[in-house]
């Protein structure tokens, strides 16, 4: 499992959250303290939105305690929204184009849990991804596959009715003892943040969320502030956060693809 952190809010200096707290992201890509995997050393990766329309984006291979360039990058920049992740590869090898976060236009995703025994669904989860974004698959994770065929369901008209869609229908053929489907995510159009916690066996990675001056951080565990200033967010939900005008949590559920949103 990986490690994820997203901060929507007054701009800040990445390395405000990412490296100075005490149990920052980087800490805990050397040891988690709520996750099966202890080490996430796979990769690391990092997406913000700045001036442009388009967000800025970083991936590589290295360990982030040892990636001085993302180090230098969270010095220098400045941004009201980024999310950040480390990797603890399970579907998919090690490479840059299997780092979280994936960008697609002015989205970013990125997504701490996997798709249950991958290898016997991959064909049919990569068919449900739109031949116009075929070639944007870059590399072979479940994670990207997920992101990219949630455009079939809408994700820009609806994101968070996409990826209910898209998970339901990701879960319909999957046959009972088969591993779950774990989805602990965050989703970002430049503007908004979704923040995602929903496994198909009711168990979910863990994901919390607290404020942080002016605006909302979501962690995949607590860091900086005591464990208590922290909330849960609750299995089957999702966290819905737009700028200053705080944040709204709703049931996520999952339901059937339409036909019209495939068309789309």
């Amino acid at each position: 499992m990986c490690r994820l952190l997203a901060y929507c809010g007054a701009p800040i200096f990445l390395d405000r959250l990412l490296v100075e707290p005490e149990g920052s992201l980087i800490s805990q890509s050397r040891a988690a303290r709520e996750a099966r995997t202890v080490v996430n050393g796979d990769g690391c990766g990092l997406g913000w939105y700045g001036e442009r329309e388009e967000p800025g984006l970083y991936r590589a291979i290295l360990p982030v305690w040892s990636d001085g360039n993302l180090l230098s990058l969270c010095r220098q920049i400045r941004s009201g929204l980024f999310l950040a992740h480390v990797r603890a590869a399970t579907a998919g090898g090690i490479s840059a184009q299997n780092c979280h976060p994936f960008a697609q236009g002015r989205y970013l995703f990125m997504h701490n849990g996997q798709i249950g025994d991958y290898a016997r669904h991959r064909r049919r989860v990569e068919a449900m991804i739109p031949d116009a974004l075929y070639p944007a698959r870059a590399g072979t994770s479940d994670s990207e596959a997920i992101f990219l065929a949630a455009f079939s369901e809408g994700l820009e008209r609806d994101p968070v009715g996409a990826l209910s869609r898209t998970l339901a229908a990701i879960c319909a053929p999957m046959g009972e003892g088969e591993e779950p489907l774990r989805f602990s995510a965050v989703l970002s159009d430049g503007e908004t943040v979704h923040a995602f916690r929903w496994a198909s066996d009711g168990h979910p990675p863990s994901l919390y969320c607290r404020e942080e001056g002016d605006g909302l951080l979501v962690a995949s565990e607590p860091c900086g502030l005591p464990s208590s200033e922290w909330t849960s967010i609750p299995s089957g939900s999702v966290l819905q956060v737009r700028g200053r005008q705080g944040a709204r949590l709703t049931r996520f559920e999952l339901l059937a693809s339409s036909p019209s949103a495939r068309a789309a």
